[in-house]
């Protein structure tokens, strides 16, 4: 574990300058200027269509009835966000989450997303949920770097949308105390 992830680790998760909040939906807009080039210029959205500023509120919306979705922002506005969502319909994987984060290009190599990432984690396990999951489309040499740093193995790979490979990486979240 390194100096950052520790320090993270001990509470100390936002880098200097950057505020961590929990998201409304007042912020889609914003949220959704964060994701459009994800989905227009890569596949690692798995989208194919930008969604409106409507069906991400929604989602927003949607995220915080049952899950976590954070905001990283600093004095020139919002850098980068992370959420929660179903991992899979049937009741067994319940207490699993399905997690995501899209950093702005202003805000990457900072430890924004790792910080986004860790705050959400101690979120999700404060809940109750045991397992979170999060795909990344492949080849993506800098996820792979970066994931050790939030503790998040990605060696395993499943084929998903036809010819795209995707890495399924899983955390741990238990809560010091599980329910």
């Amino acid at each position: 574990m390194n100096a950052a992830t520790a320090s993270a680790l001990r509470g100390e998760v936002a880098p200097a300058g950057v505020r961590i909040r929990p998201a409304t939906t007042a912020d889609a807009a914003a949220l959704l200027a964060i994701y459009r080039p994800f989905v227009e210029a890569t596949a690692v959205s798995f989208e194919t269509a930008v969604p409106t500023v409507g069906e991400f509120a929604a989602r927003v919306d949607k995220a915080l009835a049952r899950w976590h979705w954070l905001v990283a922002e600093a004095d020139d506005g919002v850098l980068g966000y992370a959420y929660g969502s179903s991992h899979r319909e049937r009741a067994a994987y319940r207490w699993s989450v399905e997690v995501s984060a899209y950093v702005a290009a202003r805000g990457r190599r900072r430890g924004v997303g790792r910080a986004l990432y860790l705050q959400l984690f101690d979120a999700l396990a404060q809940q109750g949920y045991c397992n979170a999951y999060a795909g990344v489309a492949l080849p993506n040499p800098r996820e792979h770097r970066a994931a050790p740093k939030r503790g998040v193995p990605t060696d395993r790979h499943v084929r998903s949308g036809g010819a795209q490979v995707r890495a399924l990486a899983r955390r741990r979240v238990v809560p010091a105390a599980a329910p």
